[in-house]
């Protein structure tokens, strides 16, 4: 069944929505959907609280546990307490998305109980998370934001089921995510290993996960793989960390401003440059070219 997606801008935060799952209560503090135009600071919410972040379109960066990731449609990315988080639309196609902010309480010293639902017990292990979903939580989240927009006879009941399904298709795909689909091998071969070291070598600036694909005649799932297995990183993890190893050559060239680096580098102000490389070295870049 099709839903009409709600007006962009649409928040909600007095909705008094509360009840029990298992052992304990869920108190739903906020539902938002909108367009980021500005950039959220790197922030962290309080003990016992999760917020949930759906894609629905546009591109972005966003940072968990001070480590960058690009997102577009159909992510999910989950902060649980005091997770450092932050999050830069992309200037020409910003990301909108569906965010839900979730508080849970027990009377007893933990939210983790043998009482609670396995789903539940399951959900709040989670610290952090970034994947893609594969259970279609768009149609529910469209489906949520009319009940708190129309709020027509019964909408609480259905609210309440509405979130703990929502509970429940999180923790799937955080299965999907832990136990993939088995798939061939692909070994590292020389050739391939020269050609992923050059690429992030020659072309941190531009090099994108999928002209690395191409290049191996891989698919960008399976290249992604195939660093995690020989790396131990994400592709994303490696270009920044390749991004700061040449960051240290350029600035070692005193011809080199720090505007010029953030250029070079692909940044798109001084400002994320700085911020990247102090997160990166513990030391901003002008600070470290004092010290050298």
């Amino acid at each position: 069944m099709n839903h009409p997606t709600p007006v962009i801008g649409k928040f909600y935060d007095r909705t008094g929505i509360s009840f029990p799952i298992g052992n304990i209560r869920c108190h739903a503090l906020k539902f938002s959907f909108e367009q980021l135009h500005r950039s959220f600071p790197s922030h962290s919410h309080s003990s016992n609280s999760w917020e949930i972040h759906y894609i629905a379109y546009g591109k972005g960066r966003i940072t968990l546990a001070h480590i960058p990731f690009q997102v577009g449609p159909d992510d999910l990315f989950i902060t649980g307490p005091h997770m450092e988080h932050s999050q830069t639309p992309d200037p020409d196609d910003p990301m909108a998305e569906y965010c839900v902010y979730l508080k849970f309480e027990s009377g007893n010293s933990t939210l983790i109980q043998g009482k609670n639902p396995e789903f539940l017990n399951r959900f709040l292990s989670t610290d952090q998370y970034l994947g893609q979903d594969k259970q279609n939580l768009h149609s529910l989240m469209q489906t949520l934001f009319q009940e708190l927009e129309h709020r027509t006879i019964g909408y609480r009941t259905v609210l309440e089921a509405l979130l703990t399904q929502l509970l429940v298709l999180i923790v799937r795909d955080l299965e999907v995510a832990e136990h993939p689909e088995p798939s061939a091998e692909f070994s590292l071969t020389d050739r391939n290993y020269l050609m992923i070291e050059e690429s992030f070598l020659y072309e941190y600036r531009d090099l994108t996960l999928e002209k690395l694909a191409s290049r191996l005649a891989l698919s960008p799932r399976q290249t992604e793989r195939l660093l995690r297995k020989h790396y131990g990183k994400t592709f994303l993890r490696k270009k920044f960390e390749a991004k700061m190893s040449a960051a240290l050559v350029l600035l070692r060239d005193p011809a080199n401003t720090i505007t010029d680096l953030s250029d070079m580098l692909g940044y798109s102000s001084v400002e994320h440059f700085s911020a990247a490389f102090r997160q990166y070295y513990g030391i901003s870049p002008r600070e470290w070219r004092k010290k050298t």
